[in-house]
């Protein structure tokens, strides 16, 4: 890999630790990355070599919008990462450029529409209704996490997806080790196998005619020869893992409710600020520990002075990007006022996340139910007792213990 910068002199190689940060709190090392340029190169814990990393907002939605930085090369290197197994299997959607990857989008579009998502609407309230129900039945002390953020957001992925009721726990212990680090690649990598064979079956016998779930349509586009049944099963596992990383955005959220008690009123006392609230709760959240997936520059590029050759590994951080000062006036301040919020906490450009709008849906009704049902909702510990997820992809707590 080679370095290069219009100057003449390329960054310094950062080291960036995956370190287990407490509650809420912003990275330290990507606010350092952000301050020393728009673009720096890091040095993740596994993989090899280093990679650039793209802080500011426009160059992070050029760059994922940009036809000249691909996903699919990939597969083909060892490219410094945070997760110490790289287990993506090669067709899945994530490591496809287009037209492939429109391709299989498309295939899947109709469940992720405005329309597509209201059809689990009314599903999706009663069974959050169902599920606060049994929290104020059972009484308070609670673990909000268990008794609600988590059963909630595999119930309506499995609805979305087509997965029958009975298998959602399943679905919930797979998802929980193909996230993981801390089992070992051998164990997350047989629960994707595990995982993969149950949709291969469910999507390949698809046996009560065409539907509007996820699985219908994976089934019918493979009827029509418009993709392969490997293809679905990749992308329907991408889709059904996914849709758990609901549990840690809301747990953030409503940790960062119960620890700001005025914000939290606030949304009670006033309903229509709710939307707006939720939008900038979702830039403010650090969804995930350093990066994600990376790109590969397919020719040389500048981006902020810096020239990027031809198969250099790439990384943006939409963290950094819903911080960027340029775009968001007191980025570290959460303000429900703000107006516009073109965040891009979920993603830019072809690889932007498919549920991003059901995220949404499910953010605004926990906020709605909750506040509104469980007026007295409030911490059970001191804020720096709530334990977060050790060794995690994803960020989020482990538990949040409340009271009412």
């Amino acid at each position: 890999m080679t370095d290069e910068t219009l100057t003449g002199t390329p960054p310094p190689i950062r080291e960036w630790p995956a370190t287990d940060l407490a509650g809420t709190d912003f990275d330290p090392v990507l606010t350092e990355l952000m301050n020393e340029g728009p673009v720096t190169r890091i040095q993740l814990p596994n993989g090899e070599g280093w990679a650039w990393l793209v802080t500011r907002y426009d160059d992070v939605r050029m760059v994922t919008n940009d036809p000249r930085f691909g996903r699919e090369a990939v597969m083909d290197k060892q490219v410094t990462r945070l997760a110490p197994h790289f287990i993506p299997d090669r067709g899945a959607v994530g490591f496809l450029d287009p037209p492939d990857h429109t391709r299989l989008r498309r295939a899947v579009a109709a469940a992720f529409t405005a329309k597509g998502v209201e059809r689990v609407r009314e599903r999706s309230r009663t069974v959050l209704e169902e599920l606060v129900d049994r929290l104020l039945r059972d009484g308070p002390p609670a673990d909000l996490t268990s008794a609600v953020l988590s059963p909630f957001p595999i119930a309506v992925i499995c609805e979305l997806m087509g997965v029958p009721p009975a298998d959602q726990h399943a679905m919930h212990e797979w998802t929980q080790l193909i996230l993981s680090s801390a089992h070992g690649k051998e164990v997350s990598e047989q629960a994707k196998r595990e995982m993969s064979a149950y949709f291969t079956d469910l999507i390949g016998h698809r046996a009560y005619g065409p539907g509007d779930d996820v699985c219908s349509l994976l089934s019918a586009a493979v009827d029509q020869d418009e993709i392969t049944l490997v293809e679905a099963v990749g992308l329907a596992v991408l889709l059904q893992i996914g849709g758990e990383a609901v549990t840690n955005n809301s747990g953030q959220m409503f940790y960062l409710l119960l620890t700001r008690p005025e914000l939290a009123e606030r949304l009670r006392s006033d309903p229509e600020i709710r939307p707006r609230a939720i939008d900038e709760l979702l830039r403010y959240i650090p969804h995930r520990n350093t990066v994600g997936l990376s790109r590969i520059a397919l020719e040389d590029v500048e981006i902020g002075g810096v020239r990027i050759r031809a198969g250099d590994a790439v990384y943006n951080s939409y963290l950094a990007a819903n911080r960027d000062p340029e775009v968001f006036p007191d980025p570290d301040t959460i303000d429900v006022e703000r107006s516009p919020n073109p965040h891009v906490a979920f993603g830019f450009g072809p690889h932007y996340c498919p549920g991003g709008m059901l995220a949404r849906l499910e953010s605004e009704l926990l906020v709605d139910v909750l506040l509104d049902r469980v007026p007295g909702l409030k911490l059970a510990v001191p804020p720096e007792e709530v334990p977060f997820r050790k060794g995690a992809l994803i960020r989020g707590p482990e538990a949040l213990p409340v009271t009412w």
